[in-house]
């Protein structure tokens, strides 16, 4: 499981998903850094935040998640579109633009 070695706050609060990546629109590995809390089962309310069950990376839109390269693209184009449907978010294929 991707997880980091050591963090400053063991929990953090959840934050908001407003506005664009204006870092990360290049080429990204996206590294989940942000853990997720969860009480037990049947737990009463109160007594605190519950501990950290997985860790989640925070994709906002504009930000780029895979690169391809080596393989014509409409093999790109069809590998992309799987992807995409195993995830929970609209995502949209982008070409690098040709250097003159």
């Amino acid at each position: 499981m991707l997880m980091p070695k050591r963090v400053k706050y063991r929990r953090v609060h959840r934050g908001r998903m407003t506005g664009r990546a204006y870092r990360g629109n290049k080429v990204t590995y996206v590294f989940p850094d942000k853990p997720v809390t969860a009480k037990p089962a049947e737990t009463r309310m109160g007594s605190g935040k519950g501990s950290p069950e997985y860790w989640v990376a925070v994709v906002k839109p504009d930000r780029v998640m895979f690169e391809i390269a080596g393989v014509p693209e409409e093999t790109a184009r069809e590998a992309m579109r799987l992807a995409a449907a195993k995830l929970p978010i609209k995502c949209k294929f982008i070409k690098k633009e040709e250097e003159v």
